[in-house]
């Protein structure tokens, strides 16, 4: 701090005396000088406050629009609200299409409706308009909720547009809306055992996280919910369309045959993929009912037939006992079988539906569908063989489908796999599977001996899997399937340009006790089509079918399965762009005519 100067200084005084100047000019010279540097001293600290207050606004500004400049510049990223405490709400979800593009589920934003009672102007008047809105709300409920100590109340967790302006007309400030989004599937029930559903998980006011309760918005839900795939849609196998076809054919094919319900699997024979996949009767998604607490659970439209269905399928299985017979060497397709009489063993009788003679070519007890001959068959295998084969095809085990309800089709063994279960399960009694597993194994025949993986996926396994049999053994199992069409039990499957290949079964139904009903079937129809280049396997099963438009009521799957399955090729054939193989007969002369 610099030495304050004395207005008066008496050195100078006394000069000034001596000199006759005028004391006081020298008074009013130095409080001039120190009037001058206070304000320059003022001055500069004022001008240096400034230039530290610009110095901040300039960085301020700068680094508003440097964020600015990063916002604009950056990718959109999921949105997020945090709950207090918690951790992060992911409230968008990835779309669900088929293999063309096309949407099979997707986000539509929304709101909720909740209220704050304390803000609430008049609360019974509230109370009494929500309820005329909104009828299944409890009316009494929500009056005390209204007028008790509640500071939160949820009236709906989603709302249309037309409930929304309903809701803001009642004009009441303690009613107050806020933005989520809401999982739909604009195509109702179709596909909805695949797609299965979500709903709410943890909610915020202005949020909620949806999450995956079945189908493969279950399976992959961590997937659909990830922000890192960029909102990338879930791809699956199937065709819209084709799946539309299947469901419409199946539907009218159930009701036609007075069925209880029904089941069918489309699938590419090579790479396993599902292009259609269906279970009658069905949900639609976005109002999807509660599950059943009581009761069997098969009655209800959530059970999925064709994964979590496990059935003895019959006759169906008879073709993959001469696989395994033609495979080890024991027979071939001229092999003669005895087929009379019946096989008596432990107090049980083998007999077949109809009398085929004392012999028959191993063809021939595919084609007439012979219980004693393929048991016979399978004597030969024996069980500890048998058992290995049917678990390297997959029908052992769990189908490794994308679906969590695959897991509740575990296939049902006998707890004993001795010589008479050997026989019995050769021709589909004693091991209950899904159809999705009998697709599976056809799909190993039709590929020329390949194992296949079901899947869900867009792409499937292109890469063959294990080699389960030959070609030979393939093609030879090929040719008799396809002559159960032309010329067996399953004569009503022939539909003209698609070469039709494929086996009936016949199962009497298991009692929840135990033991069969004596009128109670699961007919059966597992097919392979072009037979002279097999592209896809078609497996339709009927719960409990009846056709009733004879005299007598006909159960069999020739009767029931097959004509349904006929129909769905002659209907899907063509969107899967199989072009119908039609042979024209050779022109043996050519007539000439003239007006």
């Amino acid at each position: 701090m610099s030495r304050r100067i004395p207005l008066r200084p008496l050195a100078r005084i006394i000069q000034a005396r001596q000199s006759g100047e005028n004391p006081d000019a020298i008074e009013a010279e130095n409080r001039r000088i120190r009037h001058e540097a206070m304000r320059d001293s003022a001055r500069a600290r004022a001008e240096s406050r400034l230039m530290v207050l610009g110095a901040f606004f300039f960085c301020a500004f700068a680094a508003i629009v440097f964020k600015m400049g990063v916002i604009g510049a950056s990718l959109p990223e999921e949105s997020q609200v945090s709950l207090s405490g918690g951790e992060p709400i992911l409230s968008a979800r990835a779309d669900i299409v088929d293999r063309q593009g096309r949407i099979l589920a997707t986000n539509f934003d929304t709101y909720s409706v909740y209220a704050q009672p304390q803000d609430m102007v008049d609360p019974v008047h509230a109370a009494d308009e929500l309820f005329r809105i909104f009828p299944d709300l409890d009316h009494e409920r929500l009056v005390a909720d209204f007028t008790g100590n509640r500071k939160f109340v949820w009236i709906r967790r989603q709302i249309s547009p037309e409930q929304m302006q309903a809701v803001h007309d009642i004009g009441d400030p303690g009613i107050l809306f806020g933005p989520r989004e809401m999982r739909i599937y604009p195509n109702g029930p179709l596909a909805s055992h695949i797609l299965g559903g979500a709903s709410y998980g943890r909610e915020a006011v202005n949020t909620a996280e949806v999450i995956g309760i079945a189908g493969v918005e279950r399976t992959f839900d961590e997937f659909l919910r990830d922000p890192a795939n960029e909102g990338a849609p879930l791809e699956l196998s199937i065709d819209l369309t084709v799946q539309s076809a299947m469901e419409r054919v199946l539907q009218g094919g159930m009701m036609l045959m007075n069925a209880k319900g029904a089941a069918a699997v489309l699938m590419d024979a090579h790479t396993g993929e599902i292009m259609a996949m269906a279970s009658l009767p069905d949900f639609d998604p976005n109002d999807r009912p509660a599950v059943l607490t009581t009761g069997d659970q098969s009655d209800s439209p959530l059970f999925n037939r064709a994964v979590q269905g496990v059935y003895e399928l019959g006759s169906t299985f008879k073709i993959l006992a001469v696989a395994q017979g033609l495979e080890m060497g024991l027979i071939d397709p001229d092999t003669m079988i005895q087929t009379s009489p019946g096989i008596r063993m432990g107090g049980f009788t083998i007999n077949d539906f109809h009398s085929y003679g004392a012999q028959n070519s191993v063809t021939d007890v595919i084609v007439k569908s012979s219980n004693i001959g393929t048991a016979h068959i399978a004597e030969l295998i024996g069980p500890d063989n048998q058992r290995n084969f049917l678990k390297s095809l997959g029908i052992l085990d769990v189908s490794p489908v994308e679906l969590g309800e695959a897991g509740a089709g575990r296939p049902q063994l006998p707890r004993q796999w001795g010589p008479l279960e050997t026989m019995t399960i050769s021709y589909g009694h004693g091991v209950a599977a899904s159809p999705l597993h009998l697709a599976s194994a056809y799909a190993t025949i039709a590929n020329g001996g390949h194992l296949v993986q079901p899947t869900l996926m867009r792409g499937g396994n292109p890469i063959p899997g294990e080699r389960i049999m030959s070609e030979e053994t393939a093609a030879a199992s090929l040719s008799m399937l396809r002559q159960v069409v032309t010329r067996g039990t399953a004569s009503f499957g022939e539909v003209a340009g698609y070469e039709v290949a494929g086996k009936t079964g016949t199962a009497d139904k298991v009692k929840p006790t135990g033991g069969y009903y004596d009128d109670k079937v699961i007919a059966t129809f597992a097919s392979v089509f072009p037979a002279s280049d097999p592209k896809y396997v078609l497996v339709v099963t009927l719960d409990e079918p009846v056709d009733t438009t004879s005299s007598e009521p006909r159960r069999t799957a020739g009767w029931t399965a097959v004509p349904v399955a006929a129909e769905l090729i002659r209907r899907v054939g063509p969107l899967l762009g199989l072009r119908p193989q039609i042979d024209n007969p050779l022109l043996t002369g050519v007539s000439l005519t003239s007006n």
